[in-house]
């Protein structure tokens, strides 16, 4: 089966885009490392979500994807997977153990692992905090940062276009959430010609020349919802802009949600927020390049046979210096943004 997904793969991809996940395929090919072993995979999946499970077919796993109402899914891709030896979870999937769960924003806490999860999102980390088992986090780190800062940024900007928002020049924007998914949009907005303003509860690093709005003051909150031209949260929190609601509901603003939880509660209906309040990204055939995901995909990946392999501590475990590097280095030696990531991979040396 590795060999049918490959080529289809390659229908889209040039293995400039994904050198990551193709190194480790090729070295896992070899070495088998995974062979038998029962892979439970809760990232969300699109086309570009195929590279990994890709890598985990090389290494022997059996893959099960997860496709549930509350992570968002290309419902044609999930149901070619099947060809390509990837079953798709059923509704029976709760009373089957797996040997690792590889979970986003802990939806599939609740599936039994033999020898741990791993987590996607830093959302999902607060459901893993007391765990009992050993939880190994792709989101912390220097490598998700390609993803988050520069593909979840650009995506942002994709999907606005799409829409038919194409003129960003001159127009305040407000985010809420100035970690790093807020900071990469914040960076692409104002590319795109944008005068931004990023709300926190805490003083972030933020791009330069973006406005920095203590979260804390519903006054200047709200008046900076009554003027901004688009709105977008960021934040992670589900619920974090309820207390915003009417504002933002009276508002003429454009309302965009990047995170997985519905961050502005019942209170606002999914009707006023751009895709029903699921990312706005998620719109495209490909919410973000595979050239910035690769290197997270392939941190999840190996976070699967870390906790298969090596005695980790209950809990979360994050990933070391070394194992980024290293997927730095299969970047280098074959990717096509070895340049662009350079900002921020030199965290690492």
């Amino acid at each position: 089966m590795p060999e049918k997904l490959f080529e289809y793969i390659n229908r889209f991809y040039l293995p400039e885009e994904y050198p990551a996940l193709a190194a480790q395929a090729e070295r896992w090919r070899k070495s088998r490392p995974l062979a038998g072993k029962r892979i439970f995979d809760a990232t969300p999946v699109f086309r570009n979500t195929m590279v990994k499970y890709y890598a985990l077919l090389c290494a022997g796993a059996e893959v099960t994807a997860a496709v549930g109402k509350n992570i968002p899914c290309d419902v044609e891709i999930c149901r070619i997977l099947p060809q390509f030896g990837i079953r798709v979870a059923d509704a029976g999937i709760e009373r089957e153990t797996f040997d690792v769960v590889a979970d986003c924003a802990g939806s599939s806490r609740h599936i039994p692992s033999r020898a741990g999860y791993v987590e996607l999102t830093r959302s999902g980390l607060e459901y893993y905090r007391n765990w009992k088992q050993p939880v190994f986090s792709a989101d912390s780190g220097v490598l998700k940062k390609l993803e988050t800062i520069l593909g979840t940024g650009e995506g942002f900007l994709r999907a606005m276009r799409q829409l038919n928002y194409d003129s960003f020049a001159g127009k305040k924007v407000l985010i809420f959430g100035g970690g790093k998914v807020g900071r990469g949009v914040a960076m692409y907005a104002e590319l795109a010609g944008a005068q931004v303003t990023v709300a926190d509860m805490k003083r972030v690093t933020l791009p330069p020349g973006t406005a920095y709005l203590d979260a804390a003051d519903h006054a200047e909150v709200e008046a900076a919802i009554r003027d901004a031209w688009c709105i977008v949260s960021v934040t992670g929190v589900a619920g974090a802009l309820a207390p915003f609601a009417s504002a933002l509901a009276d508002s003429g603003s454009v309302i965009a949600n990047m995170g997985v939880e519905d961050e502005f509660g019942v209170e606002l209906p999914a009707s006023r927020v751009l895709n029903g309040k699921h990312p706005v990204n998620f719109i495209l055939d490909e919410p973000t390049h595979l050239k910035y995901i690769d290197a997270t995909m392939a941190l999840n990946n190996c976070g699967i046979e870390k906790l298969l392999f090596e005695t980790l501590p209950c809990g979360i475990n994050f990933p070391s210096r070394d194992l980024e590097r290293s997927i730095v280095q299969d970047i280098k030696n074959g990717g096509i943004i070895a340049a662009e990531m350079e900002f921020i991979t030199s965290e690492l040396d």
